[in-house]
């Protein structure tokens, strides 16, 4: 975005700024983010591991029936004597339990309990009663998304990054995501490859990996989107929110006794 510098708003620096709904958890319309939160964060920020699950804008995440929030995944890929990194970073807050498969797996329907559920002994309104924990009740209806940004530093020109990011979707889809009429799903792609320095003329020259060469990273983005999924689940923890709703965690135990019984993990 810009602005008239006289309105105290720099043109040098274009913000993304993207969101996921997490009004069932979070006391959304309390504007509780405030300007000093976000330089913050700005001036915490640093290379390294990033934390994962019920962390910053995932903390209100729910993700295929169990909490969600913020994953990571990266894959190395090799094209002739170079290597390339494609790496993915999502806040996963879509898709309903029953849709939940992990390694072709249905896990959301061998893992039926816990629902999410009201804890809490105050009083309820009639829709949310039968919610009253431990009962509870699975969504019926698919209104979520997911924010995808893929990064690598192979060489791409922006119509193949376009390319990359529509490959975040297959990554969705094989969780079990069908991206609903009220999915918001962003996917965002961009390369940190280099370009050369202009010559004389003021010419640059901007390498680019040939589209014969491109399919590995396509692999790479829907491999690396599946996992930071995953990986957002098994991050994410329990949580009880604003309002009482308690949002379960993916329970580990089970998962890997489902894993198990459909021979994808060794006892």
């Amino acid at each position: 975005m810009g602005a008239d510098p006289g309105a105290g708003v720099f043109n040098c620096c274009l913000p993304v700024v993207a969101e996921t709904w997490d009004g069932d958890l979070s006391d959304i319309y309390g504007f509780h983010v405030t300007k000093e939160h976000v330089f913050a964060a700005l001036a915490a920020a640093k290379p390294g591991p990033v934390a994962e699950g019920n962390v910053g804008g995932g903390t209100g995440m729910q993700c295929l029936g169990f909490k969600g929030g913020i994953g990571t995944a990266s894959r190395r890929i090799s094209a002739e004597a170079t290597s390339f990194t494609v790496g993915v970073l999502v806040q996963c807050n879509f898709g309903l339990r029953r849709q939940l498969r992990i390694a072709g797996v249905p896990v959301g329907q061998e893992i039926s309990q816990p629902k999410p559920c009201y804890d809490t002994g105050t009083q309820l309104g009639p829709e949310q009663a039968e919610m009253r924990c431990p009962r509870g009740v699975d969504r019926e209806r698919e209104h979520g998304s997911i924010i995808a940004i893929i990064a690598t530093d192979a060489p791409l020109l922006p119509h193949q990054l376009r390319r990359v990011a529509r490959r975040a979707a297959l990554g969705v889809g094989r969780m079990g995501g069908i991206a609903g009429a009220g999915s918001g799903d962003l996917f965002l792609a961009f390369s940190t490859a280099r370009t050369k320095a202009a010559d004389s003329l003021g010419v640059t020259f901007v390498p680019m990996l040939e589209d014969e060469r491109i399919d590995p990273v396509y692999e790479a983005t829907v491999q690396a989107t599946e996992e930071a999924i995953i990986n957002a689940m098994l991050a994410a923890k329990t949580m009880t929110g604003a309002d009482y709703l308690r949002v379960p965690g993916l329970p580990h135990d089970r998962l890997r006794a489902v894993l198990q019984k459909y021979n994808r993990l060794k006892k």
